[in-house]
């Protein structure tokens, strides 16, 4: 995972210097912000993306994903019960709160919406006393899975993001974090944090993300306000890409107001779709090329990738976009399956946008002594 991550933030670096030179970015009205297509996993334009900041709510993004971990690993269900402890209950009363009672038992279920739609720093607290036993074993977790899943920049004190030193973030690691809960949960994502209201206690709650109502391609995903923080969003839409769809993750934080967030997340996201294309480039498993094998059970072996590949370009100019293969010649049995044999770089007008590792496809065993010897004096007459 640490070696997948890393070859695709060099792809990001090349992408984003590549598009800075002929796409200028748009004015947000935010201390920093990054725009994220999620399905190449490129940045398509950042403010200050790794300036250090207060994530405020925006935390409870990490809670939800380690709970969706929990209930797919079959350690917790979305029905059972949750006795509420007096600490869950106790929590800052001036805060968000979704309003459960100690004396009245909740279930994971309500408290996933108590999180994600009203943004309850109770449900926060329960929901991480349920999956680790306590809120400091919890945390320890966030912080295990943060640097699990690449947040370089990152730090958790608590589940829900109220005001610690100890709690911040980057605009980068959250788009990071964001894209990989849509990725690992998406199940989970498409039932909770679409949700406009939700109604516990006798209490109704609207979602603080305004563009659930302003755009219906807006599917999510979490809001942050503290007087520090300011006013933050992560959001993100979904939009037909071709034969699919596209998703783009706005993450901005330290607007001034609930609606300058709202007004340039959605600015931000507009400009991405309208200014660039998302281009399939190989499937998973394609072969893009079959080249000779020396000292191996078999002449030859089959080369690509181990995912979809996609790339996102300024808009009209993915016709322009042309492979080039370099290849670790000569290829030496033995050759593991998913090892790297080369890189394809893509090339645009002449330049080099993106650059990709390509991998054996299967596996190659050497040949005989015999066999190996032969190899050995062609390789010496090639």
């Amino acid at each position: 995972m640490k070696k997948f991550l890393a070859s695709i933030a060099a792809s990001l670096l090349t992408l984003s210097a590549a598009f800075a030179q002929t796409l200028p970015a748009p004015t947000i009205a935010a201390k920093s912000y990054l725009l994220l297509d999620a399905t190449s996993n490129q940045v398509l334009a950042a403010q200050e993306p790794d300036l250090r900041i207060e994530p405020a709510s925006l935390t409870k993004i990490m809670t939800a994903y380690l709970v969706f971990a929990a209930l797919k690993e079959k350690k917790l269900d979305l029905n059972q019960s949750v006795n509420v402890s007096t600490h869950a209950w106790k929590v800052d009363s001036s805060s968000s709160k979704m309003f459960i009672e100690p004396n009245k038992p909740v279930s994971i279920n309500e408290l996933l919406y108590g999180l994600i739609v009203q943004s309850g720093n109770d449900a926060a607290v329960a929901l991480s006393e349920t999956v680790a036993g306590s809120e400091e074993a919890f945390v320890v977790q966030m912080n295990r899975e943060a640097e699990r899943i690449g947040m370089k920049s990152s730090h958790f004190a608590n589940p829900h993001g109220l005001p610690s030193p100890e709690n911040y973030a980057t605009a980068r690691d959250l788009s990071l974090l964001a894209a990989r809960l849509i990725a690992d949960f998406p199940d989970y994502y498409k039932t909770y944090y679409s949700t406009k209201s939700f109604t516990y206690n006798k209490i109704t709650q609207p979602n603080r993300n305004r563009l659930l109502w302003l755009d219906p391609t807006v599917d999510g995903m979490k809001t942050g306000h503290t007087e520090a923080a300011g006013y933050c969003l992560v959001s993100t839409a979904n939009r037909p890409n071709g034969s699919g769809s596209r998703r783009l993750i706005s993450v901005i934080t330290g607007t001034a107001s609930d609606q300058i967030r709202a007004q340039e997340s959605l600015k931000l996201l507009n400009w991405g779709f309208l200014n660039f294309d998302t281009v399939k480039l190989y499937d998973k498993g394609q072969a893009v090329a079959t080249p000779e094998v020396w000292k191996g059970t078999q002449p030859q072996i089959k080369i690509g990738f181990d995912r979809d590949l996609y790339v996102t370009l300024p808009k009209g100019s993915a016709a322009k976009l042309k492979p080039a293969l370099e290849r670790k010649d000569p290829l030496v049995a033995p050759i593991a399956q998913n090892s790297k044999v080369g890189s394809m770089k893509m090339m645009l007008d002449g330049k080099p946008v993106a650059e990709f590792p390509v991998l054996a496809l299967e596996k190659v065993d050497q040949a005989s002594i015999f066999g190996r010897a032969w190899d050995s004096i062609r390789l010496l007459l090639k």
